[in-house]
């Protein structure tokens, strides 16, 4: 019954997780076992950049989950991914210890060079792998529920609540420019080594660090199915559609988006800890605004309030940016900045909306021929 509920019922989840899981076999197998000089090999390179599109999906499965379903437009989400890479840039700083460039066995190389004279306090415990990923899930989820705590007390919706997001997150992007903060300043966290005893940049690790986003993918994609789908799921969609209707039913509608809220902002903090060991450099332009409102895009044009469809649009997109800034880097925002007008225009429903309507044209045309073909077979009386 889970299981239907979940999966059988979800043709495009089970299309587009099959794809996933398809690839977390035959990368590796193709990295590993095929030669650089066949056309098959698939270099490390690539591995890192499916990994990175993998972080992205996830990401945009976090703000499908409340945009799509429960109708919070936020464009602060930018700042979750990016408190997330930060938590996980922290440990693998404290693992470099005295093989930085100055040699110092406890501070990092960029608090040497501005004459710290001791570890602040913020950064003790980063060097056990444990906390840190504590600190991923804690630090986003904190700030998520003392911000949405406020918010939706004071039933802050809509545009505003999406600019006071934006502003959130430019917020942070201004502090952690700051030199003072602690955390690297402009140049951000950087030149790590290892992670978990193995080395970075090692071919293995890329491959591990690309399965284990591919595995948390399909489980943050099965825990939003699961909650979209269960009663709860239910009272967020009427609360997307009918927010004071839901309201004057005794529900508490605060209650109901303040969770949901923290347990999205708690997903964008997994995916930036899972993207910035194979980008190897989290800095503050994580924070910018723009990749918050980017983020939109890549819901918008996947399918909006379809899980699925969220993952489907951040591969895409992120494919063409690619693409675009190999080729053209100064066209990118003009194409992106077009993309998003057409989705809007002709795509409101993303490209598995496209998708949808041309099976439902299919259905009807056969229908249609259906029922012209009984007439035709019908004697007359």
């Amino acid at each position: 019954m889970l299981t239907q509920r979940l999966l059988l019922s979800d043709r495009g989840g089970m299309i587009v997780l099959g794809l996933v899981l398809l690839a977390m076999v035959l990368v590796p197998i193709c990295n590993i076992l095929v030669p650089e000089s066949s056309a098959l090999h698939v270099s490390t390179f690539t591995v890192t950049l499916l990994g990175k599109f993998l972080c992205y999906a996830l990401l945009a499965l976090a703000v499908d989950l409340i945009w799509g379903y429960c109708g919070i437009l936020s464009l602060g989400h930018g700042a979750f991914f990016a408190l997330g890479g930060y938590a996980m840039g922290m440990y693998l700083m404290r693992q470099i210890g005295p093989r930085g460039q100055y040699g110092d066995p406890l501070l990092p190389d960029f608090m040497v060079f501005l004459n710290w004279k001791e570890l602040p306090w913020y950064w003790q415990g980063f060097d056990m792998f444990w906390f840190a990923m504590l600190m991923v899930i804690v630090i986003p989820g904190i700030l998520a529920f003392v911000f949405g705590w406020l918010a939706f007390r004071s039933r802050v919706t809509g545009v505003y609540f999406s600019i006071i997001t934006q502003a959130l997150t430019y917020a942070l992007l201004l502090a952690f420019f700051r030199n003072e903060m602690g955390f690297g300043g402009n140049n951000g966290l950087t030149d790590f080594k290892d992670i978990l005893g193995f080395p970075i940049a090692a071919n293995g690790t890329r491959i591990s660090l690309f399965l284990a986003s591919g595995f948390m993918l399909i489980i943050a994609y099965i825990a939003c199915r699961y909650i979209v789908t269960s009663r709860m799921g239910k009272i967020i969609v009427s609360i997307r559609d009918a927010e004071s209707r839901t309201r004057f039913c005794g529900y508490q509608v605060e209650s109901y988006k303040l969770w949901l809220f923290v347990f999205s902002a708690v997903l964008a903090g997994i995916a930036g800890a899972l993207y910035v060991p194979q980008v190897g450099i989290i800095n503050p332009g994580e924070f910018s605004p723009l990749n918050s409102i980017e983020l939109v895009v890549w819901v918008a044009t996947g399918g909006r309030g379809t899980l699925f469809g969220a993952i489907v649009g951040a591969f895409t997109v992120n494919y063409g940016k690619t693409v675009f800034t190999s080729y053209s880097p100064e066209t990118w925002l003009f194409a992106l900045g077009a993309l998003f007008v057409i989705v809007t225009l002709v795509l409101p429903k993303g490209l598995v909306g496209l998708f949808n309507r041309n099976k439902k044209a299919a259905v009807k045309k056969e229908a249609s021929s259906t029922t012209e073909n009984t007439v035709a077979n019908k004697e007359p009386v």
